[in-house]
């Protein structure tokens, strides 16, 4: 099997994305899976940057005798997507030390745990109070 130096960058997205959904899905713990959207993410940025790329391609600057521009937008794009994912992932760390003050535990199992126990000591707040209702 012969490995082409083409598809290179293609194979370092897949087992970024891979690595990434592993995290995600294997962790319990909330900050790693902040994480592993981090690294699913990454991989995205990179495969759209290398398909944007064109081979041979030139910036979109008009020179004589250039016939071949790369794109820009794709470039674009990602940074813009970037952006958002900073953004997204601040918001999911507040998130994470919101629950953290709640429950004393970033970790799925015991969050879950005490919600269970808190649900099974005060049945009468899963209620629904129908007094209201004039059925």
């Amino acid at each position: 099997m012969t490995f082409h130096p083409g598809i290179f960058n293609y194979v370092i997205v897949v087992f970024l994305m891979m690595a990434g959904f592993y995290v995600v899905i294997a962790q319990g713990n909330l900050v790693k899976k902040l994480v592993g959207l981090g690294l699913f993410q990454a991989s995205v940025f990179i495969l759209y940057i290398t398909m944007g790329n064109l081979a041979g391609g030139h910036a979109p600057i008009v020179i004589e005798g250039v016939n071949a521009y790369s794109s820009p937008l794709p470039h674009v794009l990602i940074l813009t997507a970037i952006v958002v994912g900073v953004a997204t992932t601040a918001v999911g760390l507040a998130l994470v030390v919101r629950i953290h003050e709640a429950y004393d535990s970033v970790e799925e199992d015991e969050i879950h745990a005490q919600d269970v126990a808190d649900d099974e000591a005060h049945p009468e707040a899963n209620v629904v109070d129908k007094a209201g209702d004039d059925e």
